[in-house]
């Protein structure tokens, strides 16, 4: 799994929606909140709707380099597997898990993560399940130093202790890309990121999952660094067709796509129907993941 992270081409699928998220994912798929009546038939129609994209003949290892799990995916089966196994022993595709507890309240223009609580054993379940590594993340709004600095600090503290565990952390301090200061934001999470690196040993990786920048080619140093396995973009919003335009541009940079990825995509399409489009779009992120 590390050589493919390190070398594979292709992008990482992020299929790890949770909690509020899942409606406005599920109402995007064409499923109605009238749909379920409690959180288990809502967790339900999102493992149904992940597993028609991990299933399809369309989501294959050689496009898609990985995919980001929620807890309750990775708990779940796949055509009778457990889903870490059926993605790497079936598709060649390497397993993460989200592991953040969701966002803390804004201070000083950043939101750290809340406590994770359970933190060790769910790393140690995930290992035992297959898992390769882990994603977390954060948000930075404006350009303010201090909030940039306790969002990538605690990122990297928790990273090293995931790291401990056995997995290879997925660092994620998301700039919002509708900050009015979203540039001036990017250059201190850079030098803030690239600090915290260099304190790193030299058996210590991570990887970063960063928006795409303002100025192309700006996160080079940090795609060059010896600590740093891959970095990846999310798509923070933007339409599938602009964020691929943009991440096109970025050299060395591959796409870790959510929304951009399920986009299209319909409960009442048949299965030709749906798996024509996923290739399509998987086609597409693909292309722009290896500039």
């Amino acid at each position: 799994m590390l050589n493919k992270v390190r070398t594979g081409q292709g992008f990482i699928a992020a299929l790890d929606q949770s909690g509020g998220s899942t409606p406005k994912a599920l109402k995007l798929y064409g499923v109605e909140e009238d749909a379920w009546s409690n959180d288990d038939e809502m967790f339900d129609l999102m493992h149904a709707m992940r597993t028609r994209i991990m299933t399809s003949p369309a989501f294959t290892g050689d496009r898609v380099l990985g995919a980001i799990l929620f807890e309750q995916t990775m708990d779940r089966q796949v055509e009778g597997r457990g889903t870490a196994d059926y993605l790497w022993s079936v598709k060649n595709v390497v397993p993460f898990l989200k592991v953040d507890k969701g966002l803390a309240d804004a201070v000083d223009g950043a939101q750290i993560m809340k406590p994770i609580p359970g933190l060790a054993a769910l790393c140690e379940r995930a290992v035992g399940l297959g898992v390769f590594g882990t994603k977390m993340r954060s948000v930075v709004q404006l350009a303010n130093g201090t909030g940039v600095n306790a969002v990538v600090d605690q990122q990297f503290e928790v990273a090293k202790e995931i790291i401990a565990a056995g997995l290879v952390p997925i660092i994620e301090p998301e700039v919002d890309i509708h900050s009015p200061e979203k540039e001036a934001a990017e250059g201190l999470l850079r030098d803030r990121i690239a600090m915290q690196l260099d304190a790193l040993s030299e058996d210590q990786a991570v990887m970063l999952k960063l928006s795409i920048p303002t100025v192309d080619d700006f996160y080079a140093p940090l795609i060059e660094h010896p600590r740093v396995l891959r970095v990846v973009a999310l798509s923070g919003g933007y339409p599938r067709d602009e964020a691929n335009e943009r991440l096109s541009r970025q050299h060395g940079m591959i796409a870790s796509f959510s929304r951009a990825l399920t986009e299209g995509l319909s409960v009442g399409q048949s299965d030709d129907e749906f798996n024509s489009t996923l290739a399509s779009t998987i086609d597409s992120i693909f292309a722009a993941s290896i500039t």
